[in-house]
């Protein structure tokens, strides 16, 4: 199966669709610091196959390279957000992959949800700093299951994680439900929660995979 047949199957995650479509070649880092009064950081270290990043030069493809690669990418993004900035960006690569990390600070909560979810189709966001409620879909619900499929997504995301953390001004938590609301148990997860600092690992296959949807429910 074509890498352009696997970006629109239903099992891809999108988590922030102008600056992330993961893929079955990518792993993702994911740390942000929320202060009492809204503000805050986001640092995010993340690393995409050198395949993915030709199949978007290809002809025909420029529509499906829509991960930031270079520090212009980045400038490009933050152009458009009235109250995040780029504090610093690098990159280095291997025979296999580019590696990716950026610092952003945001003003204001809205500031970080125009970030994560441009237009706020898979995320919601109540309260302020000081208390509130965020909810990130990391995966809808897979339309139908596809043996084939399964297996090679298996295989080619093997070596990847996805990792996020959040720091809050008081103790926070976080716990995964899926598209229905129930409380979902993700395979391979390590979840540390609560505190003042709560974060989860897990395989990105484990949400590739996902047959109910995986929602991040952050609460403060």
């Amino acid at each position: 199966m074509a890498l352009r047949s696997l970006k629109h199957h239903k099992l891809l995650v999108i988590i922030f669709p102008f600056i992330f479509i993961l893929s079955s070649c990518l792993g993702l880092s994911m740390d942000i610091v929320l202060n009492q009064n809204g503000s805050g950081t986001i640092t995010l270290e993340y690393i995409i196959s050198k395949q993915i990043d030709s199949l978007g030069k290809l002809d025909g493809n420029e529509q499906w390279n829509t991960i930031p690669i270079g520090k212009a990418d980045f400038e490009r993004t933050m152009d458009r957000l009235q109250d995040v900035k780029m504090v610093s960006f690098s990159s280095k690569e291997d025979e296999v992959n580019i590696m990716i990390n950026a610092k952003m600070e945001f003003e204001s909560l809205q500031g970080l949800i125009e970030f994560l979810d441009s237009g706020s189709r898979r995320s919601t966001l109540s309260g302020d700093g000081s208390q509130g409620r965020l909810l990130l879909t990391l995966a809808e619900a897979a339309e139908s299951n596809n043996p084939l499929l399964d297996v090679l997504l298996r295989n080619i995301s093997e070596p990847y994680s996805f990792n996020m953390s959040m720091s809050f001004p008081k103790e926070g938590s976080v716990n995964f439900i899926n598209s229905q609301g129930f409380s979902e148990v993700i395979p391979g997860a390590d979840i540390k929660s609560p505190g003042k600092v709560v974060s989860c690992s897990f395989p990105i296959y484990s949400i590739l995979s996902s047959e109910r949807g995986i929602i991040a429910e952050f609460q403060w």
